[in-house]
């Protein structure tokens, strides 16, 4: 298990693997963007499709609605396959809406060789947003992923072949041509990409697995162990999450916490990069600070991480605690207990802490204004009446 921070980690990481690939790379994300660090791993891809290797990519067509055709042609030109999740209507038909275009494929996995999984909160895209390029010292955005071997893998593999099939039904339907490619290319996964290769006898074990968040079986898994975690705690918890506003039974978690003494850290996006949900995170602030829970923005650059430690758990995916996430999107967390991977995770979020967050006080949230505090409550009701379309506003 090995700790990513940042694209500058994860994406030349992802290369190598892809490029060292033998028999099969397997890739799904949300956003793809052709940026350099985009064109790069999509150079990877193809390479490796031309070389032999079984390649399928799986991008949102939300996500990605602006390229995923381009996605598309490269990668099955190349000799691999490429399918789009839910891809946006055409031309006038994206003016009627339906509940189910707000179900998106927002986890981020990439497993190689049936061996390798590489599982978080990243993007394919560059770390430096648009807005900071005119900034003389940029930071880069703020996320991370995390490198995998072992049995967990497995249960990654299961996850993406479920829906790599459910894709594939809808392909089946259209193109005689599409059933004889899947054919060829199933031939080899079911070779390979079911197989765990036994660990080196040196290797240092960890305790970790994966949790999934899906629209049929695994609803409530992401909200539930953060639940037991926190409902768990004694001493620390840190959590960091860019699009904050959980439900009643995750608020009243952490607020429970931290009156009978865990401290309680949140490390929120500071730079206001989508403003109804950066007002409707900010109306929850009172309710938190009154119990004690510390709020602290990150502000040197956009804060894209869904990560916590909570005592001698850490979970690092790509969840956030919004109802996105945790109500309609499709996820992947994994959740580790070992202390030098906690550890460092602990020791980053603190060098982000110290770096350049900015602490929220009651006073400090109080000069917000009446104006400004207006526009919180209004962001906030908004968000409710999504969630009570949802059909979840109950329980949430």
């Amino acid at each position: 298990m090995q700790l990513l921070e940042n694209g500058v980690e994860l994406f030349p990481a992802l290369c190598d693997a892809i490029d060292h690939a033998r028999t099969s790379v397997h890739l799904e994300t949300y956003i793809f963007k052709l940026d350099r660090s985009g064109r790069k791993i999509l150079d990877a891809l193809k390479r490796a499709a031309r070389r032999g290797i079984a390649v399928r990519v799986v991008v949102d067509g939300f996500g990605s609605a602006d390229v995923a055709e381009d996605i598309r042609e490269e990668i099955e030109h190349s000799g691999g396959i490429c399918r789009l999740y839910r891809p946006e209507p055409k031309w006038f038909h994206w003016l009627a809406f339906h509940p189910d275009r707000l179900r998106r494929l927002h986890r981020k996995i990439t497993i190689v060789d049936g061996e390798t999984a590489f599982i978080g909160g990243i993007n394919i895209e560059d770390d430096f947003p648009a807005s900071t390029h005119h900034s003389e010292h940029p930071e880069p955005r703020y996320d991370y992923a995390v490198r995998m071997t072992g049995p967990a893998v497995a249960d990654a593999i299961h996850a993406v072949n479920q829906l790599w099939l459910r894709l594939n039904w809808v392909a089946l339907g259209r193109s005689v041509t599409s059933w004889r490619h899947i054919r060829q290319q199933a031939r080899l996964l079911l070779k390979t990409i079911h197989t765990v290769s036994p660990l080196p006898a040196d290797v240092r074990l960890v305790e970790a697995g994966i949790v999934l968040r899906d629209n049929l079986r695994f609803r409530r898994t992401i909200e539930q162990v953060y639940l037991h975690f926190i409902q768990q705690a004694k001493h620390d918890i840190i959590i960091a999450n860019a699009y904050f506003l959980p439900g009643r039974r995750l608020r009243r978690a952490l607020k429970k916490a931290a009156k009978r003494g865990v401290r309680v850290r949140l490390l929120l996006q500071g730079q206001v990069e989508y403003r109804l949900q950066s007002h409707a995170t900010r109306w929850i602030y009172d309710q938190f600070l009154s119990a004690g829970v510390e709020i602290l923005e990150y502000m040197p650059s956009y804060l894209h991480g869904k990560v916590a430690v909570m005592d001698g758990i850490a979970t690092v995916g790509s969840s956030n605690l919004d109802p996105f996430s945790l109500l309609l999107a499709r996820e992947a967390n994994v959740v580790v207990r070992d202390d030098v991977f906690v550890d460092k995770l602990k020791q980053s979020l603190e060098r982000a802490i110290q770096r350049g967050s900015v602490v929220v006080d009651s006073s400090s949230h109080e000069k917000r204004g009446f104006i400004l505090r207006c526009m919180d409550a209004m962001a906030y009701l908004f968000v409710r009446f999504g969630v009570a379309i949802t059909g979840q506003g109950q329980d949430y």
